[in-house]
């Protein structure tokens, strides 16, 4: 039986200003898998995100969701629409509101803050709301302001807000950044529960999590795939141990 890839990049390359961020990139992602990406710095892990969300558009290749949508055709809300959700490295909620109201907002269909807040919420919605709730471990905050909870909290938060829109895709950007070790952990449960339910791919520098949450994990230097594997695999290639994990040692010694 054929396995269903939820993203397909073939020959994508993307030049910013005379620099080649994105070389000759292929990239292929099973529905329900949690894929993990690692590189050293501008090794292009940003500027992939920013292809597959419709940020930029790539000079040439194929960027494909699910069987046979072209990604590179459309817009940035286009491809929100389709279900790809993105999480950035700092968290963005709405500081002002209480945690229910974040993912209230967020629901899939919710219009503008104004209306969404003064209407009815309706039973489907509050169910909907206490899942997403119960999901992420903030259902005993769903009164608090969200600009009252911890850094981690509020990324949990935020990935809450993703969930609400019931994305098939979700891009998450170093979730672990700034987190306590206990956080850490907590976050690397989170994205294990979800995927399955849902397409997941991180982004992430620190190993200690990477090893608790991957199972597939690829590599990318100058833009393009160095190498895919177990964390494993991964960390016992000469080609990494060079470009990567062996300059990590360098620079800590």
């Amino acid at each position: 039986m054929t396995k269903e890839f939820i993203l397909t990049v073939e020959g994508v390359t993307k030049t910013f200003d005379g620099f080649r961020a994105i070389s000759d990139l292929n990239f292929y992602m099973d529905v329900g898998e949690l894929r993990v990406i690692i590189g050293p710095n501008g090794a292009g892990k940003t500027s992939f995100l920013d292809l597959i969300t419709g940020r930029t558009k790539p000079d040439i290749g194929k960027i494909e969701f699910g069987k046979d949508t072209d990604l590179t055709r459309l817009n940035e809300y286009q491809i929100n629409r389709l279900g790809i959700g993105r999480k950035f490295q700092t968290p963005s909620v709405y500081v002002d509101h209480t945690v229910r109201e974040n993912v209230l907002l967020s629901l899939q269909g919710s219009r503008s803050v104004w209306s969404t807040l003064f209407s009815r919420v309706t039973p489907e919605q509050d169910d909907r709301i206490q899942e997403v709730l119960e999901t992420i471990g903030l259902a005993d905050k769903a009164s608090s302001k969200a600009g009252l909870l911890a850094h981690g909290q509020k990324q949990w938060l935020e990935i809450g807000m993703l969930l609400a829109q019931n994305p098939k895709l979700l891009l998450v950007d170093e979730p672990a950044a700034g987190m306590t070790d206990e956080e850490t952990a907590k976050t690397g449960e989170l994205l294990i529960r979800l995927a399955g339910k849902h397409s997941i791919v991180v982004i992430e520098h620190d190993m200690v999590f990477v090893r608790q949450i991957a199972r597939k994990v690829t590599v990318l230097h100058q833009g393009h795939v160095l190498c895919e594997g177990s964390v494993d695999e991964v960390q016992n290639d000469e080609r990494v141990i060079e470009v990567y994990l062996g300059r990590k040692k360098k620079e800590k010694t």
